[in-house]
């Protein structure tokens, strides 16, 4: 009797700007400091994406590594998932772009948006469709260009983004490696939490600029404390349905938003520190690319193996959040 079918991370790539600003350049720009900075967020630095560089534009490199590492041609390719807050355009999709691009024949692409959480929401998205047999190559990518969304005189936000873009290409397997389950969720009510306010329901104007509505704007104590439970309600909700504790957990790849949330959430789930893996210090939070991101350099560290469980989980604006288990 053969293995049911799984969907398995076979390649990832990875590709952030050049540009990186440090907390001492932003010393020089809003009234802060790298102290400041540091005690409570964790970021030392962010990648920063020059005036004209797009969200496909950084997804493009990061999509070809991760075919390469695959061994999967774009022609081979089914789909392609692009999560982003910060696509090229409102249409056509980034997603078409990088199809455009990667001379991926007609295969299916379009973009998802749930801020944070979108690289597990497009994980879960991909997994379905290849368990249900209509895709067999998924590119799944999550690429932002947060910085044109940042008001750079507010200290409260313009110290916690970044740009970046990661990438994964999930394949259809058998065995027991692949995607075990993943759990998705959201909740509206926490909409004014956390926002970027232009969009039909405020279309832009002479004023948008005036009041700021084009930049992201942040209540950060109540946005802190619901991330903070999500993120460990989620967890202990897939673990749990599969008779799983915290402790067979090798490694957690949670969302980069601040240290001080990856630092709760650690202690909500009673794991040791060094089974969470961190490098918020390094790009700040770069919403649905920081997941990619962070697996990425965790597999080039070596802190997965074969065999390995592995646990992605975020939280982003809407709110929306979500948890997947994956034996490596």
């Amino acid at each position: 009797m053969s293995s049911p079918i799984r969907s398995k991370i076979t390649g990832m790539g990875l590709n952030v700007p050049k540009k990186v600003l440090t907390n001492h350049d932003l010393e020089k720009m809003v009234e802060t400091s790298d102290e400041w900075i540091t005690t409570r967020t964790g970021i030392k630095e962010r990648r920063i994406a020059d005036d004209g560089v797009s969200s496909s534009d950084l997804a493009l490199p990061a999509a070809l590594e991760a075919l390469e590492d695959a061994g999967v041609r774009p022609s081979e390719l089914d789909l392609i998932i692009c999560a982003t807050s910060t696509p090229d355009r409102m249409f056509p999709t980034t997603a078409c772009i990088l199809q455009r691009e990667l001379k991926a024949a007609q295969c299916g692409a379009f973009d998802l948006l749930a801020a944070c959480s979108g690289f597990v929401y497009g994980l879960t998205t991909a997994d379905s469709f290849i368990r249900a047999g209509s895709a067999k190559n998924i590119l799944v990518v999550g690429s932002e260009v947060l910085n044109h969304l940042i008001d750079w005189t507010n200290r409260d936000t313009c110290v916690l983004f970044g740009d970046g873009a990661g990438a994964a290409v999930l394949s259809a397997v058998e065995g027991e490696s692949g995607i075990i389950d993943s759990r998705i969720h959201a909740n509206g009510e926490y909409s004014d939490f956390l926002m970027v306010g232009t969009g039909s329901a405020n279309p832009i104007k002479q004023d948008t600029f005036e009041n700021k509505d084009h930049y992201v704007k942040m209540k950060g104590n109540q946005t802190f404390k619901v991330a903070v439970n999500t993120m460990s309600d989620v967890t202990r909700e897939i673990l749990e349905k599969h008779g799983i504790t915290p402790d067979d957990i090798d490694l957690i790849v949670p969302h980069q938003a601040n240290i001080r949330i990856l630092n709760a959430v650690g202690k909500n789930l009673g794991v040791s520190e060094d089974k969470v893996f961190i490098n918020v210090r390094k790009y700040g939070n770069t919403s649905a690319a920081t997941i990619p991101i962070a697996l990425y350099e965790a597999r080039a560290e070596g802190r997965i193996k074969d065999g390995d469980l592995v646990l992605l989980v975020a939280f982003g604006g809407g709110f929306t959040w979500g948890a997947t288990l994956i034996r490596w």
